[in-house]
């Protein structure tokens, strides 16, 4: 198939500029190469920019209400198993009032594709601070600055149990595209974290990492299989070292030579070490002062970070209602009816 299949005659209303425009054209690339027919695929958003994807995607959609997105998914995938679900929400949406759905979807591994678009602000309504928007941050919801500490994605996802997470750039193009194709192909709730720029009310909000001349320096793409290796000259390396008196692991930079270098295991069941990675350069977006006393010289995690198999929710439920049927005496409403006390007037 190709991408222009899964283009819909819409006009694309995203400011000029914005990142959640890559990422439709990065979702339009991995579905084409995924190759399910647009008619056997169904796109679901909540309220935003980012929720504006269905419209602009040659597939079934629905717009729901602001933070119902995942709970409109999860009963599309419930009812229609057949169909390869996305859910578009951004980091307001997803983070904040749809923030139990989003919990709940994860923990009950519902097997749909979450993506999540992380600008750090409210940008549909104007500039507002959102979940994931540092502390001091100053808008217009917070002229002094917000005293909230953020959210880190990674963070509620791996708390909720998740069983697949990637983190992508929207000027990264072929890496988006690697996640958003590995998250349809995971069986189970696949969550990819999209770091996109609004040029209007949070302009370089990423830019530590996006810049194309410090993005090798500070952010590594993990592979499964593949060493942890990056830099502009592939001249370092990730290791990992215990602290002998709190026994607590860290996450070191080394030499790209040296023989403790990673090789990263996205299937790993244990969550420890993918907590560790997803963590990684963090603390450069909870405060806006950057002020943290903490390892500066770790880079942000892109790609698939985990990605490990679990019974999915919507397989259970409908194995549950098969078996139920199976052993009934019942198997229609007539046969209901006659199994029934009855009389003659």
């Amino acid at each position: 198939m190709e991408p222009q299949e899964f283009k819909s005659d819409q006009y694309v209303r995203f400011c000029p500029g914005c990142g959640d425009h890559a990422i439709c054209m990065a979702l339009q690339k991995a579905m084409a190469q995924i190759g399910i027919p647009t008619h056997k695929v169904a796109v679901i958003s909540g309220i935003g920019c980012s929720s504006r994807m269905p419209h602009y995607l040659n597939t079934y959609g629905f717009n729901t209400i602001h933070g119902r997105g995942g709970a409109i998914a999860t009963g599309v995938k419930t009812s229609h198993p057949e169909l390869t679900v996305w859910q578009m929400s951004g980091d307001g949406d997803c983070l904040a009032i749809g923030g139990n759905h989003f919990i709940h979807e994860i923990r009950r591994n519902v097997n749909l594709n979450v993506c999540m678009f992380n600008n750090r602000i409210y940008g549909l309504t104007k500039g507002q601070y959102s979940p994931t928007s540092p502390k001091g941050f100053v808008s217009k919801s917070s002229p002094f600055g917000t005293v909230e500490r953020p959210f880190v994605p990674a963070q509620l996802v791996l708390g909720a149990g998740g069983t697949f997470f990637a983190r992508t750039l929207d000027v990264d193009m072929p890496t988006t595209v690697e996640s958003l194709v590995a998250a349809q192909k995971h069986n189970g709730c696949s969550v990819v974290e999209c770091l996109v720029n609004c040029v209007i009310f949070n302009n370089g909000t990423h830019a530590w990492i996006a810049d194309r001349e410090q993005r090798a320096e500070h952010s590594i793409i993990l592979r499964h299989g593949q060493k942890m290796i990056f830099g502009k000259d592939n001249d370092k390396g990730l290791a990992v070292v215990i602290d002998p008196k709190t026994f607590v692991p860290e996450i070191i930079v080394v030499p790209a030579d040296d023989p403790r270098v990673l090789t990263h295991d996205a299937q790993q069941p244990d969550p420890t070490l993918h907590r560790l990675l997803a963590l990684m350069g963090q603390h450069r977006f909870m405060e806006c002062n950057n002020d943290c006393p903490v390892n500066d010289t770790l880079p942000v995690a892109l790609g698939v970070i985990r990605n490990v198999e679990a019974e999915t929710y919507d397989d259970a439920v409908n194995k549950q209602i098969a078996d139920v049927r199976n052993k009934a005496k019942a198997h229609c409403f007539d046969e209901l009816t006659a199994t029934l006390d009855s009389w003659q007037m």
